[in-house]
């Protein structure tokens, strides 16, 4: 008899842990101006790499456990981030969430203007074009991005499989965990949907837990250009980065052997 409930109790520990430490949270995001529902407000776990929206009346639901991060963010609104207590949690109540509008302020346009001759071959020249070329590595799955006739180009490109530790480990190896967060990020259809549509680098900015300068300044030691990191979206921020961190790691196993 006592073989027999030591072995149930075996069995039935390991799940009420993982019932304490996984949880289903639930809450309502309204405007603090009018207290009215927010539908499609992007929620992400931080910790747990997951995202969902809100319906129509505002409200959602996401796994988490306690001291989670979610993100919640929507365009026009200031982004905020909230703690997973125990006790929202333990009670499973809904918890009701406010975001307030942010004061958008029109930046200034300088429109040049251009004196047109009318002869096509003449008038093409003053157009000003920015052409991105990338340059195949052999042994790698891709190349890296520079600016045409860039005189650091081949320095560059030379210096990332001759002095890789040099090149990007000051960057990579101080965040290891949240560089390994980008192939959780890639599978999550609803994180990647999200990124498509946003350019603010402010969602990757809190997965990768980094700030918007050393974001930049890790795609443009990857080798991509400033006009690659001005017109991108998030998603394409996200592959670049994954792609020059697979690179990167291939590249100081060489260099370790």
């Amino acid at each position: 008899m006592k073989l027999q409930i030591t072995f149930l109790l075996i069995l039935v520990i390991p799940f009420l842990g993982i019932s304490q430490n996984y949880a289903t949270v639930k809450g309502k995001i309204i405007k603090s101006e009018t207290l009215s529902s927010m539908e499609s407000v992007n929620i992400v776990n931080l910790n747990q790499v997951i995202g969902t929206t809100t319906n129509i009346e505002g409200e959602f639901e996401i796994r988490a456990k306690a001291n989670d991060t979610l993100h919640l963010s929507y365009l026009g609104y200031k982004s905020i981030k909230v703690k997973v207590s125990n006790d929202w949690i333990k009670y499973g109540t809904s918890t009701t969430i406010e975001l307030t509008e942010l004061a958008l302020a029109l930046e200034e346009v300088n429109v040049n203007k251009l004196k047109l001759t009318g002869y096509l071959e003449i008038d093409i020249k003053q157009v000003p074009i920015e052409r991105n070329v990338r340059y195949s590595i052999s042994g790698l799955n891709s190349g890296y991005e520079s600016r045409q006739r860039s005189p650091s180009m081949v320095s560059n490109v030379l210096g990332a499989i001759f002095n890789p530790a040099d090149f990007l480990h000051n960057i990579f190896g101080k965040k290891p965990r949240e560089m390994r967060k980008l192939r959780e990020m890639k599978k999550q259809d609803e994180i990647k949907n999200l990124l498509a549509s946003r350019f603010d680098r402010e969602m990757l900015t809190a997965l990768l837990q980094v700030d918007k300068i050393d974001l930049d300044l890790l795609i443009s030691e990857c080798n991509y250009s400033q006009d690659f990191i001005r017109t991108a979206n998030d998603l394409q921020i996200l592959d670049a980065i994954s792609e020059c961190y697979e690179e990167y790691k291939i590249l100081s196993r060489k260099r370790s052997k």
